[in-house]
C-alpha cells in the first residue's frame, strides 16, 4: 500500500513551525528541525515494500489549501495517510485530517506524535475524520498497519494503535514492544537525500546546511518535563551499533557533499560514555572527517570531551535548565550546580563550544532563582544560549503537577501554548511569579546575554579563528533580531 507521510502546515505566515522540536514553535533563531520520526517510519515503510509520498509542508512554506492541492496531485493513490501532530498545533492538525478526509474519503488516516500518543482517546473523540492513533514509537506500527489494510488483517491484531471500530467504539490495542535493534532501521540521511531538501532546514548551532540523525532512542534519565521519553520512546537508551553509526557518517560524507555538519539528536548522546569513546575512536581510525554536534549531559567528563573534539565534534548542548540546586532536585534533573560549573570549564579546556539551554518557571522558581541562573549563564559566556519558559506537555509528570497544583489556567486551550506569532508562550503561573513575568524574563535574558560587549567581542574573536562559524553566528543573530527575539 502506498503511504503518504505529512508534516502539516501551521503558522505559515509567521515563519517555519518546527513541530519536532522538543518545544514545538516558530523559533526566534530560525530553527527548523527535520521531522525525523516521520522520516524513520517512512524509510522503514519503503524498506518493507510500501511506496511513500513525503510532504513537509512547514519546510515548503505551504498553506492549508496549497498542501491539499499538493496531496491531490501527488498522493491520490495513497491508501494510508500518516499525519504528524504536536500539542500547540493539535487543533490545526485535526482540522487538517478533516480536510484530507473530504478529499480522500476511503483513505485510512493515522495520527502520530507525542500529543496523540499521550491522549489517544481524547484525540479520536475530537477528530471523527481520523481512523486511529499510533501510540509511542510508531515505525513498525505504520508498516504493520499498512500491510494489514492491504491484506485485510484485523486491526485488532496491530499492536500500538488506538482505533475506532465500525460501530464507533474506540479500542486500544496492547502496546507495541520498543525496537531493541535500531540497526535495522534505514539511515535517515539516505531517505532525506531522496525525499527532502537539506537547504530548507536550519539548526542554528550547526553550520548550514546540516543533517540530523538519531544514534539511539529513549533516555535513561527521569527529568519531569522531558516529553519524548515519557510519551514516545521510554527510559531505556536503545542504541545503534558503533559500526552502524560510523557507516552513516561515511555515507553522508560520500553522498551528501553539501552537508557541512551532522547533528546527533539523541536526547542524551553521552549517556553511555564508553560507547561515545568507541564511536569517536572508530571515526578517527577510519579517517571519517565530519563536523558534528550532540546533546551532552553536564556529567560528561573532560577526557571524553577531548576525544569527541578529536573525532570532529565542535559543540555540545547541555540541558542546564537552572543553576539552583533546589530546582534541579524538584525536576529530578539528577545534576548539580557544581557539576554545571565543572562542565563549562572542561568544555572550554577541551576546545568544545557550548550551546546552553536554560528553562524558566520550574516548580519552586522565584525571581531570585531566575537571576541566579542568568548570572551564571553570563559568567559561563557560552557560544550561544537559549532561555525559554518551562512548557508542560500532556503525558509528562510536570503537566500532571501543573494541573494538580492549579498552575495551569483551566480556560487554556492547547493553541495557547504558543503566542500568535508562533513563539513559545509561558502558560504556567507560580506563587509570586506569573506566566507573563516568566515570559518577560526569557526575552530580557536573551537580550542581556547576546548584546553584552564581552559576548560580542568573544564572537568576533571566535570568528577570526573560524570564519564559517562566525557566519553561522551572524545568521543566528540577525534571525533573532528580525523575529523580535530580543524584545521583551
Amino acid at each position: 500500500m502506498k503511504i503518504c507521510f505529512l508534516n502539516p502546515p501551521y503558522k505559515t505566515r509567521y515563519g517555519k513551525f518546527s513541530r519536532e522540536s522538543r518545544s514545538p514553535s516558530v523559533s526566534s533563531g530560525g530553527a527548523l528541525y527535520y521531522p525525523l520520526w516521520l522520516i524513520y517510519a517512512a524509510a522503514l515503510a519503503e524498506q518493507s515494500g510500501h511506496p511513500t509520498v513525503f510532504l513537509d509542508a512547514c519546510a515548503e512554506g505551504l498553506g492549508a489549501e496549497e498542501t491539499l492541492q499538493y496531496l491531490k496531485s501527488r498522493a491520490s493513490s495513497c491508501g494510508l495517510f500518516v499525519i504528524d501532530t504536536s500539542t500547540p498545533s493539535i487543533e490545526n492538525d485535526l482540522k487538517c485530517a478533516g480536510k484530507i478526509r473530504c478529499f480522500f474519503p476511503s483513505a485510512f488516516i493515522l495520527l502520530v506524535g507525542p500529543h496523540v500518543s499521550a491522549l489517544p482517546e481524547e484525540t479520536l473523540k475530537k477528530c471523527p475524520a481520523a481512523n486511529a492513533v499510533a501510540r509511542q514509537e510508531y515505525d513498525e506500527t505504520v508498516s504493520d498497519l499498512s500491510s494489514s489494510l492491504e491484506t485485510g488483517k484485523p486491526l485488532s491484531d496491530v499492536p500500538g494503535i488506538t482505533w475506532r471500530d465500525r460501530s464507533g467504539t474506540i479500542v486500544s490495542n496492547p502496546p507495541r514492544e520498543y525496537i531493541n535493534d535500531p540497526d535495522r532501521i534505514p539511515f535517515a540521511s539516505e531517505y532525506i537525500r531522496r525525499h527532502l531538501k537539506t537547504e530548507q532546514y536550519l539548526f542554528p548551532a550547526a553550520l548550514f546546511p546540516s543533517v540530523q540523525i538519531f544514534t539511539g532512542r529513549g533516555c535513561p534519565y527521569r527529568c519531569t518535563f522531558c516529553v519524548y521519553p515519557q510519551t514516545m520512546f521510554g527510559h531505556t537508551y536503545r542504541t545503534r551499533s558503533d559500526e552502524n553509526v560510523a557507516a552513516e557518517f561515511a555515507w553522508i560524507k560520500k553522498n551528501m557533499p553539501e552537508v557541512k555538519e551532522i547533528v546527533i539528536e539523541d536526547d542524551t548522546f553521552t549517556a553511555d560514555t564508553e560507547r561515545v569513546k568507541r564511536i569517536c575512536s572508530l571515526l578517527i581510525r577510519r579517517n571519517i572527517r565530519m563536523r558534528w554536534l550532540c546533546n551532552a549531559r553536564v556529567t560528561l567528563d573532560y577526557e571524553t570531551m577531548r576525544l569527541m573534539k578529536k573525532a570532529g565534534c565542535h559543540l555540545i548542548i547541555p540541558g542546564v535548565e537552572s543553576c539552583d540546586d533546589g530546582i534541579l532536585k524538584r525536576i529530578r534533573k539528577g545534576t548539580s550546580a557544581e557539576q554545571i560549573e565543572q562542565y563549562m570549564k572542561n568544555a572550554k579546556k577541551a576546545g568544545l563550544k557550548v550551546h546552553a539551554c536554560y528553562m524558566a518557571g520550574n516548580p519552586g522558581e522565584t525571581e531570585e532563582t531566575l537571576k541566579k541562573t542568568l548570572r551564571a549563564a553570563i559568567r559561563f559566556n557560552t557560544d550561544s544560549a537559549q532561555f525559554y519558559p518551562m512548557t508542560p506537555y500532556p503525558g509528562t509528570e510536570i503537566y500532571d503537577w501543573a494541573v494538580k497544583n492549579g498552575a495551569l489556567k483551566k480556560e487554556l486551550s492547547y493553541r495557547d501554548w504558543l503566542n500568535q506569532d508562533g513563539s513559545l508562550n509561558a502558560v504556567v503561573s507560580l506563587p509570586g511569579l506569573s506566566a507573563s513575568e516568566i515570559e518577560r524574563f526569557c526575552a530580557a535574558a536573551r537580550k542581556k546575554y547576546y548584546l553584552r560587549p564581552r559576548y560580542l567581542l568573544s564572537r568576533i574573536g571566535s570568528g577570526i579563528r573560524d570564519p564559517r562559524d562566525f557566519l553561522r553566528a551572524v545568521r543566528l543573530f540577525f534571525n533573532m533580531l528580525k523575529s523580535g527575539g530580543f524584545c521583551g
